[in-house]
């Protein structure tokens, strides 16, 4: 066992906790344990939201190019550390180094300036006599401490998410990790802490009750979680009692309609990478090929072919290596058990069981004759499984796509530009790419409709959501 014991980041300080219980950190690709985390106790997380109370007092009132500057020196701090980042990511989630820092970390950094920008580009309506003899104006201000929970898919890259337009626009942060990556966003507070004033951001660690105490606590006044729609509801529940805002970042079911007007090797070349990337631990990730009858064995013999060259799993110090381990034991279960519950219409025409029998790998699945009420079809396996199914009207695919809970993301493969049009229109989903599948920039918002939450990251619309308007009218005469 390792002797690494990580601390929280409260204050602007690394503090040892004082819990007595802690969780082992389990490197997915060796099972093997790395180091240990705390379970955070109830007063290490009232010290955490004090602290950052007592940051806002002057973080909430700094200029906005105060708070750029400070970012950019935060981005500028990752970027010379990228390949320190990168280690730190490949050792919690078992993710190929060799592409970390270019998949990753430099989305990060990206994703840290962008929001700099961003904090000196607030609007509102412009000031005028609106009503004869006053004059009307419109503040826009940072909503105060802010509670955050970010998922172990995607850690250091969720928790820029989460963080970097909430103090951008001013507010203070209590962000918790997930209790199985917790790595790199240490890390990212420890060195923020050398960079903002203390208490801007303070991070806590711990299991899932400690994530519910800190999203129910009195303090926040916005909480923010990217997480499963289970954790989703509990959170609006929780914070319905107290009125706080709510961000919601939850799960997705991502379909892609291919027509046949669309070329099946681009399209398999699409929609492997979308699928797979990650192990497909991604809630954009392509998850349903809806393909019409007439092209289904042309562009599933296609899919098949790309996955078995270029959908490869295996160790993140592997060479050839497209993905890594699924995350933990029991994403795992959950994976091979859903694979396992296949109907019996259902076809496994690649992978299908877990590959070897150290570490938590799955190799790239693809299960045809799916049927619209499967659970494969209904559910997010958050694994590297793609389902097919077929329809035979531009009517029936949009049904197809549409008949899930999930409004995440999508995306149509066709050459028929009005058909790309009225299906970008008819999809009902947060995204929906066309002739592509899973790319974003920092400039364009993320974030779905449904069982997929609400509220926008990325973008100036994730910016604004961080903020709150005030209206001041002032009589002249």
């Amino acid at each position: 066992m390792s002797d690494r014991i990580l601390r929280n980041v409260i204050g602007g300080e690394s503090v040892e906790s004082a819990t007595d219980t802690y969780l082992d950190l389990i490197d997915p690709a060796t099972e093997e344990v790395y180091g240990q985390a705390p379970v955070s106790t109830a007063a290490e997380i009232d010290a955490a939201y004090a602290a950052a109370s007592t940051a806002f007092r002057h973080w909430g009132r700094t200029t906005p190019a105060e708070r750029q500057l400070a970012l950019f020196r935060l981005a500028d701090a990752m970027a010379e550390r990228a390949d320190e980042f990168a280690d730190l990511e490949s050792q919690d989630t078992g993710k190929p180094r060799a592409t970390l820092v270019a998949d990753e970390i430099e989305q990060s950094v990206d994703q840290l300036r962008f929001f700099a920008g961003a904090a000196r580009d607030l609007d509102g309506r412009s000031a005028g006599e609106y009503l004869a003899g006053h004059t009307s104006f419109v503040r826009r201000e940072p909503i105060g401490v802010i509670g955050q929970v970010t998922p172990w898919n995607y850690p250091l890259n969720m928790a820029v998410w989460k963080i970097a337009p909430a103090i951008a626009a001013g507010n203070t942060v209590v962000l918790k990790p997930s209790d199985t990556t917790p790595l790199a966003t240490v890390r990212l507070a420890e060195l923020a802490a050398e960079i903002l004033p203390a208490g801007v951001l303070n991070v806590v660690m711990g299991d899932r009750s400690t994530g519910a105490a800190l999203l129910q606590h009195p303090t926040p006044q916005m909480v923010a979680i990217t997480g499963s729609v289970r954790a989703g509801m509990e959170v609006a529940k929780a914070a319905a009692s107290d009125l706080k805002r709510v961000h919601l970042e939850l799960g997705g079911k991502a379909p892609a309609i291919v027509f046949p007007d669309a070329d099946p090797q681009a399209v398999a070349e699409g929609l492997v990478l979308a699928a797979y990337f990650n192990a497909g631990q991604d809630c954009t990730a392509a998850t349903r090929v809806i393909v019409h009858e007439s092209v289904h064995d042309e562009v599933v013999a296609a899919l098949v072919a790309r996955a078995a060259t270029h959908a490869v799993t295996g160790g993140p110090r592997e060479e050839g290596v497209f993905y890594g381990p699924l995350n933990n034991a029991a994403q795992l279960e959950r994976v091979s058990g859903i694979v396992d519950r296949l109907p019996a219409h259902a076809e496994i025409v690649a992978g299908g069981a877990r590959q070897g029998d150290r570490g938590y790998f799955f190799p790239a699945t693809i299960v045809t004759g799916m049927r619209q009420d499967d659970e494969a079809v209904q559910e997010e396996i958050f694994g590297p499984v793609l389902t097919v199914q077929t329809f035979r009207t531009e009517e029936e695919a949009l049904a197809l796509a549409n008949g899930v809970r999930y409004a995440l993301a999508s995306s149509v493969w066709t050459s028929d530009h009005g058909r790309a049009m009225r299906f970008s229109r008819d999809l009902d989903f947060g995204c929906v790419w066309i002739n592509t599948h899973i790319p974003f920039v920092s400039d364009m918002p993320h974030g779905g409709f449904k069982h997929s939450g609400y509220g926008k990251d990325l973008s100036h619309y994730g910016f604004e959501d961080y903020t709150r308007l005030k209206h001041v009218m002032s009589y002249i005469g």
